[in-house]
């Protein structure tokens, strides 16, 4: 039975970081906010990601600096303690968001199912969604918006962008077909080989495609942009650490084609409706894949978590990862050059 029958005055939504599931929380909360138009929403979450939803319509955006430790949950509690909302949805399995959450005044504190809680969730909640089966990390927040009475068919994603960023976007894709390549993941060894990204670059431009590097500004990203950069034989523009995220995902829903590993990147690229070409070997595609574009993941996970846990991927917890540095060596540059072709052909 649902939480509502009719729409609640006010939600506060707790997903801190990071890009890549703010995206996927995103469809679900303007999903709730397209049923429920009435209803006043507040979301906290961490400053980069504030950059991403600190204008989605409607939607009142409170900063958490993770940096600040407990005196940034204290800045969160100053600013909201003159309210208290119908529910919090408690959407980050991290004991930092459960400790923050604690400072939240709120009826109903609805977090995950007992079989996806962890972190300590489960004690500072008081109503849990039902044990899911679902796979994917947007099916699995599907289920609160579910849980609250609102239904849940396929993500859409309404991310405003202005002007600025969008001529910014046009000025390096020009109208021409574009490839965008965001190389790094999260950490190093989910990164593809630096030479087959070369490679891969290089391919694209001899079919016609221009072809764009993208990143952050962190110096591991820069160097590894750089390096790729160097290796290529045919001209690429390379953006790393030269945009807003604003701007990042103007260009990435200017470009026709993304190729990245399990990235923030890759499902910016999926809320602007651009097909993506995931490279996966850590984690499982089919949790955290680009949700649109499934079908044309390359990964090795499968093989890999097999070996490593000795057991069938049916029996093996929702979240089991892969290890080591030699994952990524076995995504051939055959493997992705068949999946670009077939978006070529299609372009």
């Amino acid at each position: 039975m649902a939480l509502f029958t009719a729409a609640p005055n006010s939600l506060c939504v707790l997903r801190l970081s990071a890009i890549g599931d703010v995206c996927h929380a995103i469809s679900v909360i303007q999903a709730i906010q397209d049923y429920w138009p009435s209803t006043k929403i507040t979301w906290v979450c961490g400053k980069i990601e504030a950059q991403l939803i600190g204008d989605l319509p409607g939607i009142d955006v409170v900063i958490f600096d993770k940096k600040a430790g407990f005196a940034g949950m204290r800045q969160v509690w100053s600013k909201l303690k003159n309210q208290r909302f119908d529910t919090l949805l408690h959407m980050q399995l991290a004991l930092r968001a459960s400790m923050l959450s604690l400072g939240i005044k709120a009826k109903y504190r609805v977090g995950f199912s007992k079989n996806r809680s962890k972190e300590g969730q489960w004690l500072v909640t008081n109503r849990h969604l039902p044990s899911s089966n679902s796979i994917h990390v947007l099916d699995n927040f599907a289920e609160f918006a579910r849980y609250l009475g609102v239904p849940f068919e396929s993500p859409q994603w309404n991310i405003p962008l202005g002007e600025a960023e969008l001529d910014f976007a046009k000025g390096y894709c020009q109208g021409k077909k574009t490839l965008v390549i965001s190389p790094a993941a999260s950490k190093d060894e989910r990164n593809w080989l630096t030479d087959r990204y070369a490679a891969i670059a290089d391919y694209a431009t001899e079919q016609g495609l221009q072809v764009i590097l993208c990143g952050s500004p962190a110096p591991r990203e820069l160097k590894l942009a750089q390096a790729i950069s160097d290796l290529c034989q045919q001209p690429i523009i390379n953006l790393t650490g030269k945009t807003s995220l604003k701007q990042l995902t103007a260009v990435l829903a200017a470009a026709d084609v993304v190729i990245a590993p399990d990235s923030g990147p890759a499902h910016l690229a999926t809320t602007q409706g651009t097909t993506v070409i995931g490279l996966y070997g850590h984690s499982n595609p089919k949790r955290t894949g680009p949700y649109n574009d499934l079908d044309k993941v390359v990964s090795v996970y499968e093989q890999h978590v097999v070996q490593q846990q000795q057991k069938p991927i049916e029996q093996l917890a929702w979240a089991t990862r892969v290890k080591g540095d030699h994952v990524m060596q076995d995504i051939t540059l055959a493997a992705v050059q068949a999946e670009l072709d077939k978006v070529i052909s299609q372009l």
